[in-house]
C-alpha cells in the first residue's frame, strides 16, 4: 500500500531525509517476502496520512537497503524506528496495533 505522504528511505536518502529532518520520523523497516509487514503497512500508510506536518513516515526495505539495516542493528522484521533530531527515540520490533503506537507517537511528539 502507498499513499501519498508514505515515504521511500534509501541508503542514499538517509541521511538528507531521516538524520537531516526537521521533523521526526518513523522509519519502517520491511521487506516484501515479510508477511507481518504487509499486515503492518496498512496502518503505517494511514499513520503517514494523519501525521502530516508533525510527522515524517516512510519505509525502508531491508533486502535493496543493507547499509542503512545493517547501521541500525535490523534483525527482526518489521522494525519501526523514530528518529528525532537526527537520533533514534524509540524502537519496536513487531507490530503494534494502531492504538499503541498513536500512544507511543504522542509521547515523542
Amino acid at each position: 500500500m502507498t499513499t501519498e505522504h508514505l515515504e521511500a528511505f534509501t541508503d542514499a536518502n538517509f541521511a538528507a531525509e531521516v538524520l537531516g529532518s526537521r521533523l521526526p520520523v518513523l522509519v519502517d523497516f520491511s521487506a516484501d517476502w515479510c508477511p507481518p509487514c504487509h499486515v503492518l503497512r496498512p496502518v503505517i500508510g494511514k499513520l503517514a496520512d494523519d501525521y502530516v506536518g508533525r510527522l515524517r513516515v516512510g519505509v525502508s526495505d531491508v533486502d535493496q537497503n543493507g547499509e542503512i539495516a545493517t547501521r541500525y542493528r535490523i534483525h527482526s522484521l518489521p522494525t519501526l524506528l523514530v528518529f528525532r533530531g537526527g537520533n533514534v527515540v524509540a524502537r519496536v520490533e513487531g507490530g503494534l496495533p494502531r492504538p499503541r503506537l498513536d500512544t507511543l507517537l504522542a509521547r515523542l511528539l
